[in-house]
């Protein structure tokens, strides 16, 4: 088995769980506005695109004009803007991974689909300590995931070949991301999809145990 040399993270549903956050903010705007809200956990599925899709999952079918959405996605970032530290907080078991990354001194960045403002916002708060760099989220002119631009700019900048990273996610979006740089796609289970929503994207291995991650790593 190879070990990997660095790796990238998605910050939602990997890193952070931000479900909470996210489906109440956004449940608060569909109130406002008189339309149906939904259950928290509904928004495993609605999240992990970015703010325009998200609030397109969200609207009944009939409501998903641009001029609403766009409305909406205004609201809807404010809202976040004010309430996304309520209830987030680090998966159970991150800290110590991380922690150890930086003993085995392995590269580490954040590659989000949320707004770059909000990502390296977050990363700041919660993972300072730990040196991510780079932390790149959704940037204007550039592609979101699945798209693997950012995931190879992030190569690029630390002068490592694609097959050299190992990357980090819970989504069909992830896998989908790390198939198309070339890197190893791992698959965690403790996030917002499923395992036959991973492997049916191309997920290379999935782990349960964020400390299972070091056994694809470079050891010390």
């Amino acid at each position: 088995m190879n070990r990997y040399s660095a790796v990238v993270f998605d910050m939602d549903g990997t890193l952070l769980d931000t479900l909470e956050d996210l489906g109440d903010c956004m449940n608060r705007v569909l109130q406002r506005e008189g339309y149906p809200t939904h259950p928290v956990d509904d928004y495993r599925y609605f999240v992990g695109d970015g703010i325009t899709n998200l609030v397109e999952r969200v609207l009944p079918e009939g409501e998903r004009r641009q001029p609403t959405i766009q409305r909406l996605q205004e609201q809807m970032a404010a809202e976040y803007g004010r309430h996304w530290a309520d209830k987030t907080d680090l998966y159970p078991g991150i800290a110590s991974l991380l922690d150890e990354l930086v003993q085995r001194r392995i590269r580490r960045a954040i590659l989000s689909n949320k707004p770059h403002e909000f990502t390296a916002v977050m990363a700041g708060r919660y993972f300072g300590a730990w040196g991510f760099d780079p932390v790149l989220g959704a940037r204007d002119g550039y592609a979101k995931k699945p798209d693997p631009a950012a995931a190879l700019e992030i190569c690029s900048g630390w002068g490592l070949g694609p097959e050299e990273v190992l990357y980090a996610g819970d989504t069909n979006t992830d896998m989908q991301t790390a198939r198309r740089a070339g890197m190893f796609a791992l698959g965690v289970l403790w996030g917002f999809r499923t395992r036959e929503e991973l492997e049916d994207n191309g997920a290379q291995a999935l782990i349960q145990d964020p400390r299972e991650m070091l056994d694809f790593l470079r050891s010390p």
